[in-house]
């Protein structure tokens, strides 16, 4: 059985077309994109020009609202950090989700020890929020809304237009990590009243340690502080050398990003096989908008480290990659009243435009006769089909 890749929401695979424009940037025109008093400082700024309006189109926004990072976990760290520091006047309380990203989670843990007032908001059972309660945890010195467009362990779909039009009822921002967003479903920040919005590139076939904040251009500016000072560069957002190759893959990867119909058709076939071949086998968040490519999949009564050990050759995951190697279950199926053992039981699977029908059978194939293996030998199994536990 050859090599199959379905953890795509942790990173993907470089797109041809995005190396080709990279390369040339990395062997000839290699000029610091700072340097324009020579010929090749000036092709590296002028191709920077060119990525931040690849981007900016995209999204819909003006080239002036776009800023390149290292990545989400940087722009995270940046808006959290800086909106705390930059707002302390108006007030001093953010609100986001169990459900967030560890990025958001920890910046906001650290931000609650330097006095900010943090409000977690509950999901539930379908990963969904409560827009009655977001509003209603809205007070008069709530100065930012930190809630993810699509959740990167279960796909779930928050509501970003209704929950934009909250925050811009009630004067207060909203940042938007579209990280697993982007590239799989349409914004167009000229019809979303979002304020602040990032991603990272190498969620769409792009490289990584690249990815894009958007700032919006309001006639009250918002104010966020540089997280990383040096020089100029970003408009004095972020200081230091561009990385020209990235940031020219990043804009690259944004302008052929689209959605593929025939992923959610592999996804689907991947979850009636499994759940239809497999007894004690669900979905979770069955009954919600998901992510095309995104399934998150419990196998009860056995553990999802088990199976990945069986079958080497399949990548997937047991949740974010960022959390890998932690010995606690999922915080986002915990936020979801799942059960420790059903999120010990779990495995999730994300497709991506390179995904082969052929991939999906052979995966539902060889999960079939693991689980099968694995709960033959398995005491816990046993005393399920006895009817002595759950």
């Amino acid at each position: 059985m050859s090599w199959i890749y379905l953890d795509n929401n942790a990173t993907t695979k470089i797109d041809p077309a995005v190396l080709e424009d990279m390369l040339p940037f990395l062997q000839e025109s290699y000029g610091n994109a700072s340097s324009v008093q020579h010929r090749m400082g000036r092709e590296a700024n002028e191709a920077i020009a060119l990525a931040r309006h690849q981007v900016a189109f995209k999204l819909g926004c003006k080239d002036n609202e776009i800023f390149f990072t290292s990545g989400a976990t940087e722009a995270v760290n940046t808006v959290l950090r800086g909106i705390a520091d930059a707002y302390q006047r108006k007030g001093k309380h953010i609100i986001t989700c169990l459900s967030e990203h560890k990025a958001v989670l920890t910046t906001c843990a650290l931000l609650e020890k330097r006095g900010m007032e943090v409000t977690y908001l509950p999901v539930n059972q379908q990963g969904q929020l409560d827009l009655q309660l977001l509003e209603d945890s809205i007070r008069d010195d709530t100065v930012l809304v930190s809630i993810m467009a699509a959740n990167n362990e279960t796909g779930v779909i928050h509501p970003i237009k209704e929950i934009a039009d909250i925050c811009q009822r009630r004067d207060v921002l909203y940042f938007c990590d579209a990280t697993q967003y982007i590239g799989k479903k349409e914004l167009n920040l000229a019809n979303i009243p979002i304020d602040i919005l990032t991603f990272s590139a190498h969620k769409i076939h792009g490289p990584k340690g690249v990815g894009a904040l958007f700032i919006r251009r309001k006639s009250k500016p918002i104010q966020i502080p540089a997280l990383i000072s040096g020089g100029k560069q970003e408009q004095g957002l972020r200081g230091g050398t561009y990385n020209v190759p990235n940031i020219i893959g990043c804009g690259k990867a944004m302008e052929i990003s689209k959605n593929h119909a025939y992923i959610k058709v592999y996804r689907d076939l991947l979850e009636e096989q499994l759940t239809s071949r497999i007894p004690q086998c669900f979905v979770h968040a069955p009954a919600t908008s998901r992510l095309d490519n995104t399934s998150f999949i419990a196998f009860r009564h056995i553990k999802s480290a088990e199976l990945m050990t069986s079958m080497p050759q399949i990548a997937l995951s047991s949740g974010s990659a960022c959390a890998s190697g932690l010995l606690d279950p999922s915080h986002v199926l915990k936020s979801m009243q799942v059960s420790d053992e059903d999120s010990f039981s779990s495995l999730r699977f994300s497709l991506s435009k390179y995904t082969e029908r052929e991939e999906i059978l052979q995966t539902v194939e060889e999960l079939v006769a693991t689980v099968e293996q694995v709960r033959s030998l398995s005491p816990i199994w046993k005393l399920f089909q006895d009817g002595l536990i759950d």
